[in-house]
């Protein structure tokens, strides 16, 4: 399967919603790549500064969160992006919850109704749409550069828990999106919009945000054996859980964090 990008037709759309511009994106544009974020790294090597953008329609060795696999067939937008970050170490998690906010924001904006499965992947009626893969390099405890990579379905098969945006638009007779071109300025002015609200309104501000897209709240789980309510987010990314305990004599933790990449929220149930 051949997909082709139209990169004019992208800056189109880029200069048409770019009324608070801050990133000065420079396209780099393939029809097939191992990984995009791969790419961009090489870019940066390179001499690429941030806004240096790097799309793919398909992955031949995409990555996921924790090193998992991304399959990444033709059809789909896979996208990395060179940012500059202002953020200690421990605070990294930051930049996934921005763009993931950001993405999510935009595209409802468009009229997808669109939500966030914690910590970083993008939901469509209980089915995965998409994820978020942050990369960093860390120089004297600060972040020192990082790319962002994104894979949205488009066109592209989905697995069972998958959905795919032009089958769900279809289904809907409601064409938001009008093609790949689209759904990458979409991201990448998700991606700019989640970075400038982080750096210029603060992480409270944006956890705000982001929590009011989390389909997760309110969810329970069992984590060591203790049901849990989820009740929110910290700002370094962990899951915050209420126990829930009916015998009041017992003495356990009223609340606990669980890091990104601990545990995994199931689709289309409430389950781990």
């Amino acid at each position: 399967m051949t997909v082709e990008f139209d990169q004019q037709s992208l800056e189109n759309y880029l200069n048409l919603g770019r009324k608070y511009s801050s990133l000065p994106f420079s396209l780099h544009i393939f029809d097939s790549l191992c990984s995009t974020n791969q790419m961009a790294w090489k870019l940066i090597e390179q001499g690429a500064k941030p806004g240096c953008v790097v799309i793919a329609t398909q992955q031949t060795a995409g990555k996921g969160q924790w090193g998992r696999q991304w399959i990444s067939p033709a059809g789909g937008l896979y996208l990395s992006v060179v940012i500059t970050a202002k953020l200690e170490v421990i605070n990294n998690y930051q930049l996934t919850l921005a763009s993931a906010w950001g993405i999510a924001s935009q595209l409802k904006n468009c009229g997808v109704s669109i939500g966030i499965k914690w910590p970083n992947d993008l939901v469509l009626e209980g089915h995965k749409l998409g994820g978020i893969l942050t990369e960093t390099k860390v120089r004297q405890g600060k972040i020192s550069q990082a790319v962002i990579g994104v894979g949205i379905n488009w066109t592209n098969p989905v697995p069972e828990t998958g959905i795919n945006l032009h089958t769900w638009q279809n289904n809907q007779n409601y064409h938001p999106i009008s093609g790949l071109e689209m759904l990458a300025a979409t991201v990448l002015l998700g991606i700019e919009s989640g970075l400038n609200c982080l750096d210029n309104e603060g992480i409270s501000i944006l956890l705000s945000h982001y929590l009011s897209l989390l389909t997760n709240m309110g969810e329970q789980v069992y984590v060591n054996n203790l049901l849990s309510t989820v009740i929110g987010v910290s700002p370094q990314g962990s899951l915050r859980l209420q126990v829930i305990d009916d015998d009041p004599n017992k003495l356990i933790t009223p609340e606990i964090f669980i890091e990104p990449g601990t545990i995994s929220l199931g689709y289309c149930k409430n389950s781990v």
